[in-house]
């Protein structure tokens, strides 16, 4: 890649970057290129102009992602800056548009102070707009597709924006079904008429609980497992799952399974991505002696082993 042409942009073009330093876990290798675009008509450029066989992915805040430790092949995209981040509120209506590279607490935190009621959930979710409508990002009851009602953004192509209404979404427990890759731009949320003080007394519920369940000023990378069903239908809990089978605590090299919470991994200090990778492996491994269940992993792992 590093002989790679690539198309001239205004915004920051880096070959070679490391990637740990933009994420939680603190661990990975480096991007055959990072690209940091000006704005959206800067991306929009530069994917037309790139060649159809470079591979392109998206980083957000890094918050729900093993970075694996042979660096990401192609061009990484991540839409860092004020101009991504912008939020507006549309009182008559309580609406909130989103850029999809504002953290989801923010946007929390503005319908809070417009006395916007049903987005307090994003206060307890530890990413970005565009990592919300990927997964369909949720807690405490209540999930991205329950508030949105439409986004946009570029597919691999850089031609003309599409636009999703929140039915072409096909929204699941954390995922979207729309088919190929959307580079989400802007959002726009369904809240409901309230106070500011309830609605921020519902959001320091919200992050209370998570304070106090879960390892957050840890080097973590949010819910390492989606929560399974069982055979009878039954929604289970993958921390439990985890605890039963012993995993609460395990290491493996530089990482272990949170004390705190069973379904959380952290990065003690030195762990490679192998060393996170790898005892999510070992969970789901002892989860599958003991249960005869099959974990699926959350956090997404992108990159070269």
């Amino acid at each position: 890649m590093s002989d790679l042409d690539l198309p001239p942009v205004r915004g920051q073009l880096l070959k070679g970057e490391s990637l740990a330093p933009f994420t939680w876990f603190r661990v990975g290798g480096p991007a055959d290129a990072l690209f940091l675009p000006a704005d959206a008509e800067d991306l929009a450029a530069f994917l037309r102009a790139l060649p159809e066989d470079v591979p392109v992915t998206v980083l957000g805040v890094g918050s729900n992602v093993i970075v694996r430790d042979g660096g990401v092949p192609g061009v990484v995209i991540r839409l860092a800056g004020r101009q991504f981040a912008q939020i507006h509120i549309e009182e008559d209506t309580c609406r909130v548009i989103a850029g999809a590279g504002a953290l989801d607490s923010m946007v929390a935190k503005a319908a809070a102070k417009a006395g916007i009621g049903g987005l307090e959930f994003f206060a307890g979710i530890p990413g970005t707009i565009g990592g919300a409508l990927t997964m369909n990002a949720g807690c405490y009851g209540s999930e991205t597709k329950d508030v949105l009602v439409s986004a946009w953004g570029y597919d691999r192509s850089g031609e003309t924006p599409r636009v999703f209404d929140n039915a072409d979404f096909g929204f699941t427990y954390r995922r979207n079904a729309i088919e190929g890759q959307i580079i989400w731009q802007q959002a726009v949320f369904q809240g409901v008429r309230s106070t500011p003080e309830e609605v921020t007394a519902r959001m320091g519920e919200i992050t209370s609980k998570r304070e106090a369940s879960q390892p957050i000023r840890e080097k973590t990378g949010g819910s390492t497992f989606k929560n399974p069903v069982g055979a009878d239908g039954e929604k289970l809990s993958a921390w439990k799952l985890n605890d039963e089978a012993g995993m609460r605590g395990y290491k493996r090299g530089g990482a272990q399974v949170s004390e705190k919470h069973a379904n959380f991994l952290i990065n003690t200090g030195e762990a490679t991505a192998a060393d996170i990778e790898g005892l999510g492996e070992d969970v789901r491994a002892a989860v599958k002696a003991k249960h005869g269940i099959e974990l699926e992993w959350e956090i997404k792992r992108i990159g070269r082993p």
